[in-house]
């Protein structure tokens, strides 16, 4: 077949984002190369791909098999070249990444490091927002991922567990609860108590929690965002319940963090993409590379303490 592997990207990328004009900036070409590209294709193979029309353009129902069979194709190119580490030092493109702001604090400068001396010339950026606006960054192709805590049973989006975070107290080491190994929620109660505010992601998953629980804490200062509330923690206003992962890593002269029990609340931090869409090479290496980072125990430990 007289096609080349630059017009099956071409295919894969226009498929992925649903639109010439956005895959012909991803891939960094003029819109008019890429349909060229996409045409060249279909000719080889004499069949129609897509669906063009004003508005949109959607996949073929024969358009839908070949993607899956392209996939596997440019999978099997880059598992191959990667084996050579000049290759690698030479692949170039962009990688979006939509992130909830405890992962970029946490194990995302570890892993970025490590991404930019494998492949230093692949382009990475960042979208660090809370969980919901991470969710609509995938949902509408504007990230290649996401990495959030909060799954989702919408049927085009997929969530797969990347680690366990529990919740913990944020306190200042002069509290008295600071030498504590755990503290029960009750016990909560009647202290100067700072709060995530309603709407949040975290604190739908503590107030779930605490559905049964009487003794609850009450809060007297509410904020948006976690880094907020331990910054207010650190300054001395009070305690707070934050995921570990907020905590500051290693010793810090001011916050420590202690284990809630009674009950104990956890969330799970995972890579949120799109069903049935490919990642490209760079988005599969990054994720390839966390799996790796995580297994080998390369990820930095955060006690908070």
């Amino acid at each position: 077949m007289n096609f080349e592997i630059s017009d099956l990207r071409a295919f894969v990328a226009t498929a992925d984002l649903g639109s010439f004009r956005a895959a012909a900036d991803t891939l960094h070409l003029s819109a008019s190369a890429l349909s060229r590209r996409i045409e060249k294709l279909e000719d080889t193979l004499g069949v129609r791909l897509f669906e063009r029309t004003t508005r949109k353009m959607d996949l073929t129902i024969v358009g839908r098999g070949f993607l899956d069979r392209a996939y596997r194709i440019l999978n099997e190119i880059d598992n191959s070249m990667l084996e050579f580490d000049d290759f690698a030092r030479k692949m170039t493109g962009e990688l979006t990444i939509a992130c909830v702001p405890s992962a970029v604090r946490y194990f995302l400068p570890e892993a970025i490091a490590v991404y930019h001396q494998r492949y230093p010339g692949i382009r990475l950026r960042l979208i660090d927002e809370p969980s919901s606006m991470v969710f609509l960054a995938v949902a509408r192709g504007e990230a290649d991922f996401g990495l959030t805590y909060v799954g989702t049973q919408e049927p085009d989006i997929e969530f797969t567990p990347l680690l366990d975070d529990p919740f913990v107290l944020a306190c200042p080491r002069a509290h008295p609860l600071a030498r504590r190994k755990s503290v029960a929620w009750a016990e909560l109660a009647g202290l100067d108590y700072l709060a995530i505010a309603q709407g949040s992601g975290n604190r739908a998953v503590i107030e779930e929690a605490l559905a049964g629980v009487t003794d609850r804490p009450k809060w007297f200062c509410e904020v948006r965002h976690v880094p907020a509330l331990v910054s207010l923690v650190e300054a001395g206003l009070g305690v707070g319940v934050v995921p570990r992962l907020a905590m500051p890593r290693g010793p810090h002269k001011a916050l420590t963090s202690v284990t809630l029990v009674d009950p104990p609340i956890r969330r799970t931090l995972g890579v949120l993409q799109r069903r049935g869409r490919g990642l490209s090479s760079a988005g599969r290496f990054f994720l390839q590379l966390l799996t790796e980072l995580r297994a080998s125990d390369a990820l930095p430990a955060n006690t908070g303490a």
